[in-house]
């Protein structure tokens, strides 16, 4: 399954919400949530070992946000990212 969140605050009930093996791509103002010292920071490492975690390019570059402050093991990904997940995961979640 793909989450898409767009959410933020994100609460730690959405993230215990995600299966492993699942797929989760942080979108607008959820950017903001995957630094290395967002109050989900350790959350985040924890849930890197069983989900890909994914931060959208230009929402990190619109909100000035360098990839080498975000959680480590969190992926930026394109536009063409996006598409080729949503295409590989026919069920998808939003969280807004």
């Amino acid at each position: 399954m793909l989450h898409l969140i767009f959410q933020s605050p994100i609460e730690t009930a959405l993230l215990e919400r995600i299966d492993s093996g699942d797929v989760v791509v942080f979108l607008e103002n959820a950017a903001l949530r995957v630094l290395q010292n967002s109050s989900i920071s350790d959350t985040l490492t924890r849930q890197l070992g069983s989900n890909r975690l994914c931060v959208l390019s230009d929402d990190i570059a619109i909100r000035g946000i360098a990839s080498d402050e975000l959680v480590k093991g969190i992926e930026v990904i394109d536009y063409a990212g996006l598409v080729e997940l949503t295409v590989n995961n026919p069920i998808i979640q939003t969280w807004t």
